[in-house]
C-alpha cells in the first residue's frame, strides 16, 4: 500500500514518522488523532525486530534431542517477524536481507526438525546453529546444509524470494507509472520483467520439489533475486544481465 511517511499530531503538533514507527498515535502525547503531511509513498516493511536471546537461554545448552517446552513461542516469534516484514520502504526498494532468510529457514527447519524419526548430531547442531545467528542475519553456507534439512532451506528460501519477487514487481509497476519523474535511474522496464518471470518459473519449481533441491542452486537465485533489486535501485546494466545468467543458470 501506499501512505504518507511523515505524520503530525493534530494536538500537539509533534511530527514523526510512520516509517520508522508504524503507528498513527503520537510518540509525545499520545493522541491517536494525526494527518499525514507528505506524499504517499509506496511502503510493504513493517518496523520489526528479531530477537531470539531468551530461545537461545532455552534451547542452547541443550545436549542430544532438542526440548520440546518452548517450540511454539520460538515459532510464534518467528512467525510474527516474517509476516511483517517486507521489501519496501517509503518508496525506497531494500535488499533481501539475511536476516529474512535465515528466520524463514529457521521456522522451516523447525518442523521439518520436528517430524525426523531419527534426528542426528549434525542436525541437532545445524539448527542450533541457525537459532544462534539468525537475528544477526548468519546464514550457514550451502555445503554444511545437512542432507535432511536442505528441503527446509530450499522451501524458506523459496518463499522468501517469492515475497520479494512480489516487492519487485510492485515496484516495477510503480517505476512505470511515474513517467514524470525523470530522476530515476534508467532501466529497462521490460527486461526486469522478463527476468521476473523467469524468477517466479525457477522459484514455482523449487515449490514443486517441495524445496528439496541442492542449497547452492537456491543460493543462486538469491543472489540473482539481489542482482535485479540492485538494477532497480541503481539501473546497473550488469546487475541486470547477472540476475538473467544466474536464473538461466539455476535448472534443477
Amino acid at each position: 500500500m501506499k501512505v504518507r511517511g511523515e505524520r503530525e499530531c493534530t494536538e500537539c503538533d509533534t511530527r514523526w514518522s510512520y516509517y520508522e514507527t508504524g503507528s498513527i498515535t503520537c510518540p509525545d502525547c499520545g493522541s491517536m488523532r494525526s494527518v499525514g503531511v507528505d506524499e504517499r509513498r509506496r511502503h510493504t516493511d513493517s518496523p520489526v525486530e528479531l530477537d531470539l536471546s531468551e530461545h537461545r537461554l532455552r534451547f542452547g545448552e541443550a545436549a542430544g534431542t532438542l526440548p520440546e517446552d518452548g517450540h511454539a513461542d520460538l515459532e510464534a516469534d518467528l512467525r510474527a517477524y516474517v509476516h511483517r516484514r517486507g521489501f519496501i520502504r517509503g518508496g525506497e526498494l531494500l535488499p533481501l536481507d539475511d536476516v529474512a532468510l535465515a528466520a524463514r529457514e529457521l521456522l522451516q527447519a523447525l518442523d521439518v526438525y520436528g517430524r525426523l524419526a531419527d534426528p542426528t548430531d549434525h542436525d541437532r547442531e545445524y539448527l542450533l546453529r541457525l537459532l544462534d545467528g539468525a537475528d544477526d542475519g548468519e546464514r550457514p553456507a550451502p555445503g554444511t546444509v545437512p542432507d535432511r534439512l536442505r528441503a527446509a532451506r530450499g522451501l524458506a528460501y523459496a518463499n522468501a524470494i517469492d515475497a520479494y519477487r512480489e516487492d519487485l514487481t510492485r515496484y516495477l509497476d510503480d517505476m512505470g507509472a511515474d513517467t514524470a519523474d525523470d530522476s530515476g535511474p534508467d532501466v529497462d522496464l521490460e527486461a526486469a520483467r522478463d527476468v521476473l518471470e523467469s524468477l517466479r518459473d525457477r522459484i514455482r519449481r523449487v515449490e514443486s520439489l517441495h524445496g528439496d533441491v541442492d542449497p547452492d542452486a537456491i543460493e543462486t537465485l538469491v543472489r540473482a533475486a539481489n542482482d535485479l533489486g540492485r538494477y532497480l535501485r541503481e539501473g546497473d546494466a550488469t546487475a541486470l544481465s547477472s540476475a538473467r545468467e544466474r536464473v538461466s543458470g539455476s535448472t534443477q
